[in-house]
């Protein structure tokens, strides 16, 4: 029996997300145990998740600017001070809990999902022993902000071999270092005929289709894009389909609107049915998370993205246009602009869809199957009644901070 602790953190939909999907493709191998456990939630407090979760979404839906500014301060810090970076205040106190949880379940693999994990781990193997292998995943197309802190995992999995270099800057071994692709759902990896698809929705095969998605963000204009979407496109058919997710106020504001005569209309709200509207479309209009933007790739989609992003997003957007499978917008005029550009132009659009191609990797596959091949951990030698955890977040402070002292000492010797 193989036993995998997948940790995860609720700061937006992503790394549940992703946390849910690697479950059910880990549950598929046999012979496989999976056990999926909140950090943040589970082993702090009421208070840090309220900050995790909640403070997020503010700050991306209410002070943007302000969040952005201080991602890009915090990317700037240098890799030798992560033992004293921010991330630590809220990662700390979760090492109490999680030594409990990881020496009762006695997991053979730990899967995280996000850097906060990742550092609590890292600081917890400077003291205590943890015989299993411990994964974490980047779910964006650039290393955020302390990243740096993670160095203890044993593999880190990225979108592919363009950041390695970045990573090593950032202390990580080559070794580490598994370019294997974005974890999102296999489900957006299996191609699907685009005309059968479109059929299956009741939608015209030879009609250029349209995919907008904003119900799950944290953004509010999406419906100013769809309104915008629908007058674009003024002298042939066109379809959109409208994807509100758990906007129930977007979906209700469509159901009341009328649409000029060239353009049809799917108004979709919270749907598990996400792979055959993807499947569907001949383009993608979205903010671009990591994950979100990874399935429509690999579902050979180009995108339109508008250039109201949080920070991590516009580095999303910077990587994929400079690959040539995504095109900006920042307001109505040029939204219009760039979807008449790709249906008149088929050359560009196919040289897009062409551009997609070696971006595209089935993540979760390869990184399951990796974890699956791991080594049985062995906790034999592990005495838990020498373990005072009355007193490990003390003992995580002394030794972060001792860590933090040698790490700045080898920075300047090199």
């Amino acid at each position: 029996m193989k036993k995998i602790l997948i940790l995860t953190v609720t700061a937006g939909n992503g790394h549940n997300a992703c946390a849910k999907g690697m479950k059910e493709k880990l549950e598929s191998f046999p012979e496989t145990e999976v056990k999926v456990v909140d950090l943040i939630k589970s082993f702090s407090t009421p208070r840090a998740f309220w900050t995790v979760d909640s403070g997020y979404s503010l700050a991306v839906g209410h002070f943007l600017p302000l969040y952005n500014a201080f991602y890009e301060h915090y990317k700037k810090a240098k890799p030798e001070n992560r033992f004293k970076c921010m991330a630590q205040k809220t990662a700390l106190p979760c090492t109490e809990g999680l030594l409990k949880e990881i020496y009762t379940y006695q997991p053979d693999v730990i899967y995280c999902t996000h850097f906060y994990a990742g550092i609590a781990l890292t600081d917890l193997r400077l003291k205590y022993n943890l015989p299993c292998k411990v994964f974490i995943s980047n779910l964006d197309y650039v290393n955020s902000p302390f990243w740096e802190g993670c160095i203890g995992v044993d593999y880190f999995a990225i979108p592919n071999e363009d950041f390695i270099e970045e990573c090593i800057e950032e202390g990580f071994k080559e070794q580490q270092l598994l370019p294997m692709g974005l974890p999102v759902n296999e489900k957006f990896y299996f191609e699907t005929d685009r005309k059968q698809a479109k059929r299956e929705l009741g939608l015209d095969e030879n009609v250029f289709t349209v995919l907008s998605m904003f119900g799950g963000g944290h953004w509010g204009g999406g419906l100013k894009i769809f309104e915008a979407l629908t007058t674009a496109v003024t002298d042939r058919p066109i379809q959109i389909i409208m994807i509100n997710g758990r906007n129930k106020k977007s979906y209700e504001k469509i159901e009341q609107m009328t649409f000029p005569e060239n353009v049809k209309v799917i108004n979709v709200g919270f749907t598990d049915k996400m792979p055959t509207y993807m499947a569907a479309a001949d383009l993608a209009i979205n903010k671009l998370g990591g994950t979100s933007a990874t399935e429509i790739l690999n579902k050979q989609i180009p995108i339109l993205v508008t250039t109201h992003l949080a920070a991590q997003e516009k580095h999303n957007l910077n990587y994929l246009t400079e690959k040539g499978v995504v095109l900006p917008f920042k307001n109505k005029k040029q939204l219009k602009a760039q979807l008449l550009r790709l249906i008149n132009d088929q050359e560009l659009y196919n040289k897009m869809v062409a551009n997609i191609a070696p971006l595209r990797r089935n993540g979760i596959d390869n990184l399951a199957r990796f974890m699956i091949e791991q080594e049985n951990a062995d906790y034999s030698q592990i005495d838990e009644s020498k373990i005072d955890y009355s007193n490990i977040k003390k003992e995580m402070k002394k030794a972060t901070k001792q860590a933090h002292k040698q790490t700045k000492k080898q920075a300047k010797k090199q």
